[in-house]
């Protein structure tokens, strides 16, 4: 079965979505791939930010998202023994939304999508996995769609553009002949969740918890806690060789606040481990075929900023690209503006999450007594350099606003 559309988006992740629905609202024809059949993974990264919630209140769809529970992280703030330190606080940025919002991503991408059903020229089509790339022998070597297997079989879908945002391991990019350029990223991460009980809502725990040689990232969802074990690179075996009941005395011994429940881990399979990576692609795009999100860019989790970055993407991408498909036209350069549009903001937060690892991580991690580097200390305390981990973070370099004012046909 073969059919036709303007815009192929494989992956239906933040980035894809985000792309899918500002297309649609411009009345572009747009299909979303996604290979599983619904949203729903573990250990998915839950961080909506600043810069990602007031793009959707240009959309008109921040307060709804935000109606439903969520969690909200306004400062970063790293302890180790009784000292604490507040890294980023959000609560000073200038915009209607100080705080990182920690909404499940299951429940972010449902919101986008049901609102991209709303126009009549998109699809989504759930449990359709990719397996080749159409290309034209002839000529430049020109993507003109997909081939995908559901449970009905085989399909092409032949589309002006493919846009490849099915993350990190994304099939798109190796079919595409794109090759990474990997990063140091000397950390994983064993991510796991315990309840949170009803009286712990006004309960800040949230952010980084240092001591022997280990740390802990806390992070609060609305009805649990979301603990990051981060542990030297390659180490996983010998965390699980010494055990469980280890593990859950560290955790107990970091977040103190929480050992009333760490038994609630037991079993391995209650954990998820995260190998970290940071790479980028030197070129996102080929004719036919343009990356977006961990699919150019792997981002570690330092600072939870891979979904806004592919969000950010997403923005770029609809914002330039929009108006070429709807005309017919879409070219290599409008794919290469994209790109450059991107890139610096994408350098410059990869080398931030790299000073982060260098500074914080690796030092947390040595086995010897931490301090924080001096550097660190003196943006936390100085009144004009305080304001900017959170800015970076929050923010970013050169952040996207939707250009989509007007809405494509709806049914």
């Amino acid at each position: 079965m073969t059919d036709r559309t303007s815009c192929c988006i494989v992956g239906g992740g933040p980035g894809g979505a985000i792309l899918a629905l500002l297309l649609s609202r411009l009345g572009v024809h747009t299909v979303l791939l996604e290979a599983k059949k619904d949203f729903n993974r573990a250990f998915r990264g839950d961080t909506v930010h600043p810069s990602t919630l007031e793009m959707l209140d240009d959309l008109g769809l921040a307060t709804r998202l935000l109606d439903r529970p969520h969690g909200r992280l306004q400062r970063m703030t790293l302890r180790s023994g009784d000292t604490s330190t507040v890294l980023g606080d959000f609560s000073r940025l200038r915009t209607r939304f100080p705080f990182i919002a920690m909404i499940p991503q299951a429940e972010f991408l449902e919101f986008i999508v049901n609102e991209a059903k709303t126009y009549s020229c998109f699809d989504v089509r759930m449990g359709s996995r990719v397996t080749d790339l159409i290309i034209e022998e002839d000529g430049d070597g020109l993507v003109r769609g997909v081939r995908y297997r559901d449970d009905n079989g085989e399909h092409e879908l032949r589309a002006q553009l493919t846009v490849a945002a099915d993350g990190r391991s994304s099939h798109v990019r190796t079919l595409a002949g794109f090759e990474t350029r990997p990063n140091a990223a000397a950390m994983d991460v064993m991510w796991v969740v315990l309840p949170r009980k009803d009286d712990e809502q006004g309960i800040d725990l949230t952010g980084f918890r240092v001591g022997h040689g280990r740390l802990v990232v806390v992070l609060a969802r609305s009805t649990e806690w979301q603990l990051g074990y981060v542990i030297l690179k390659g180490s996983r075996h010998t965390v699980k060789e010494a055990g469980l009941a280890a593990l859950r005395t560290e955790v107990a011994s970091l977040v103190p606040e929480l050992a009333d429940r760490v038994h609630t881990i037991d079993a391995w399979t209650d954990i998820h481990f995260l190998s970290v990576e940071s790479s980028r692609i030197p070129t996102w795009h080929r004719p036919g075929v343009l990356a977006i999100g961990d699919a150019a860019h792997v981002m570690s989790p330092i600072a939870g900023v891979g979904i806004n970055y592919a969000i950010q993407d997403a923005v770029a991408a609809a914002n330039r690209l929009a108006e070429p498909l709807l005309a017919g036209t879409v070219s290599d350069a409008d794919l290469a503006a994209v790109q450059h549009r991107r890139e610096l903001p994408t350098r410059f937060i990869q080398r931030f999450q790299a000073i982060v690892q260098r500074l914080i991580v690796a030092r947390a991690l040595d086995g010897r007594p931490f301090r924080l580097p001096l550097a660190a200390r003196l943006v936390s305390r100085v009144p004009g350099l305080r304001n900017l981990p959170a800015r970076i973070v929050g923010w970013g370099i050169r952040p996207e606003r939707s250009c989509t004012q007007r809405a494509g046909p709806r049914p």
